[in-house]
């Protein structure tokens, strides 16, 4: 269970990362306690909106099964999208705004809260899930800072194609769960 757990965690990080190379991407150089930052931020919010949604699941399980082996697909919608070409360029190495960390914690984590339904369905230890994912998304979100700040944009869309596809592979063994066929 616990490969399983990480590869879930590195799938729900995917967001996170390709936020975080952009993060990288405005540093000149690297500010370590800014990437600190940003990876309690992520791997925060995805460790407590399993938990959310584990709670929520628990309640509300007949209301949510036909819906939650969709999750992945909408991250690899979102990563073969063209990007928009008036996104804003921020000023290099401006300090962190905490209230944009929050908004984009939340904006990332939003399909860990999904998965968090369906770990109250498959009766997941929900401790160990919460703790893997959570501190897999923070290190992969200083991660994220490092390869942002060292390699470009290059790779923030396959890194979110990666993370959707991980989830779709895991919605479909969850969804053959369901069905009684594993």
């Amino acid at each position: 269970i616990f490969i399983e757990l990480f590869l879930m965690g590195v799938g729900l990080s995917m967001d996170a990362f390709a936020v975080s190379i952009c993060k990288g991407l405005g540093m000149r150089k690297v500010n370590k306690k800014q990437a600190l930052v940003i990876g309690l931020f992520f791997g925060g919010f995805q460790a407590l909106m399993p938990f959310v949604g584990w709670l929520l699941g628990s309640q509300f399980e007949k209301y949510i099964t036909s819906i939650d082996h969709w999750i992945g697909g909408k991250m690899i919608v979102e990563s073969v999208k063209p990007d928009k070409e008036d996104d804003e360029v921020k000023e290099m190495d401006a300090p962190l705004d905490l209230k944009e960390m929050f908004v984009l914690a939340v904006a990332t984590s939003i399909d860990a809260l999904a998965v968090g339904i369906t770990f109250a369905f498959l009766d997941y230890p929900i401790v160990e899930a919460i703790t893997i994912i959570g501190i897999s998304t923070f290190f992969i979100s200083i991660g994220g800072v490092y390869v942002g700040n060292f390699f470009g944009n290059k790779y923030e869309k396959k890194a979110e194609f990666a993370g959707g596809l991980i989830l779709v592979l895991l919605g479909v063994r969850i969804l053959l769960t369901h069905l009684g066929i594993l």
